[in-house]
C-alpha cells in the first residue's frame, strides 16, 4: 500500500487512540459512590488572581472510602477551594476546620446513580462522534489522494482500514461505558 496512505491510516489510529485516552479521564471525574481524589480534577481554584488546578494548590488525600481531605499548600487558600469546590457541579459539601477542607462523599442515591449513567453516556457519544470525526477526515485526505494518482484499489483498501479502526475504537467506547455503568450501579 501507497505510504501516505499508510501514514494517514498511522494518524487516525493515533487520533483515535487520543480520544479514547480522553474518553478515560472523563469518566474517571465520574464519581461512582467512594471518595476518589481524582474526583477534583477539573476544579479550579482563583490563585492570587489566576484560574489554577486545585491539585497545584493543595494536596488531595482519601483518608478512608468516604472523605476527601484537601490540605492546602497555603492556609489562606482555604476559603477560595472550599467556594470552587461549592461552584462546581459535583454536589459536593466541603467543611472546613481551619487546617484543611474536608469532603464527606453521601453514598449515591438511585436517582443520582441514574443521571451519572446518563452522563457517562452523553460522555460517551462525543468520544463516538470524535471518533468518527477523525474516520471522515482520513477517508477525505485518502480520497484526495486518488485524485493525486493513488490507485483506486489503494484507496478503497484504506477507507476499509480506517472503518475497522473506527469499528474498533467504537467498541472500545462501549466496553468502557459497561464497566463504568457497573461501576456506578454497584452500591
Amino acid at each position: 500500500m501507497n505510504e501516505e496512505i499508510q501514514l494517514f491510516l498511522e494518524e487516525a489510529k493515533d487520533l483515535m487512540d487520543k480520544a479514547i485516552v480522553h474518553f478515560s479521564a472523563e469518566l474517571a471525574k465520574i464519581r461512582a459512590g467512594k471518595a476518589m481524589p481524582n474526583m477534583l480534577d477539573g476544579i479550579m481554584v482563583d490563585y492570587y488572581g489566576a484560574m489554577t488546578p486545585i491539585q497545584q494548590v493543595a494536596s488531595v488525600n482519601t483518608p478512608d472510602a468516604r472523605t476527601l481531605a484537601i490540605k492546602p499548600w497555603e492556609k489562606n487558600m482555604i476559603s477560595e477551594i472550599e467556594k470552587s469546590i461549592i461552584n462546581s457541579d459535583l454536589g459536593l459539601n466541603p467543611q472546613n476546620n481551619g487546617e484543611m477542607v474536608m469532603i464527606n462523599v453521601p453514598p449515591l442515591t438511585e436517582e443520582r446513580r441514574k443521571n451519572l449513567v446518563k452522563q457517562v453516556k452523553v460522555e460517551a457519544e462525543t468520544a463516538k462522534v470524535s471518533v468518527r470525526n477523525i474516520r471522515k477526515d482520513a477517508n477525505e485526505s485518502i480520497r484526495k489522494l486518488m485524485k493525486e494518482g493513488a490507485a483506486e484499489d489503494d484507496v478503497k483498501r484504506a477507507e476499509d482500514e480506517v472503518q475497522k479502526l473506527t469499528d474498533s475504537h467504537s467498541v472500545k467506547i462501549d466496553k468502557l461505558v459497561d464497566a463504568k455503568e457497573v461501576e456506578i450501579m454497584t452500591v
